[in-house]
């Protein structure tokens, strides 16, 4: 059964602006970043930053619980409950804390050790929107 000329042309017309809707769809500049890494990215800042005092035996892990030697144990988080609720970085304390969110006297890092910048707090909060994946 043939289409009468107008529904022909109405019906080429639907397709076409449907998979021109789908083609640019996914060129509207709002993608999201690349990955972000448990092993690439986010375990060189902790190294860099966060173990020297949340190891094993560390001041950090005395006072707190929290032991950042592994994946496993940041997940784990404190004596006082888990520091990262994945997929919303706003509400975790990690997020809180290195930020400076929270009491100055329990920000982090602590002391006199300078803060992260603001690429690696960035890359920590992307992370943790993506779900803390050990990846």
């Amino acid at each position: 059964m043939k289409l009468p000329f107008a529904q022909y042309c109405n019906a080429k017309r639907y397709t076409l602006v449907t998979l021109m809707l789908l083609l640019l769809n996914g060129c509207d500049g709002n993608q999201s970043q690349a990955t972000v890494s448990y092993t690439k990215d986010i375990q060189p800042i902790i190294k860099q930053h966060c173990v020297e005092c949340h190891v094993e035996g560390g001041a950090g892990t005395v006072a707190s619980g929290l032991n950042l030697s592994s994946y496993e144990e940041l997940v784990r988080g404190t004596k006082f409950g888990p520091i990262i609720k994945a997929g919303d970085s706003t509400s975790s304390t990690l997020v809180i804390l290195i930020e400076g969110r929270a009491d100055a006297s329990i920000n982090m890092p602590h002391g006199n050790r300078p803060a992260l910048s603001h690429q690696d707090t960035q890359k920590i909060r992307q992370w943790i929107d993506d779900g803390a994946l050990n990846n």
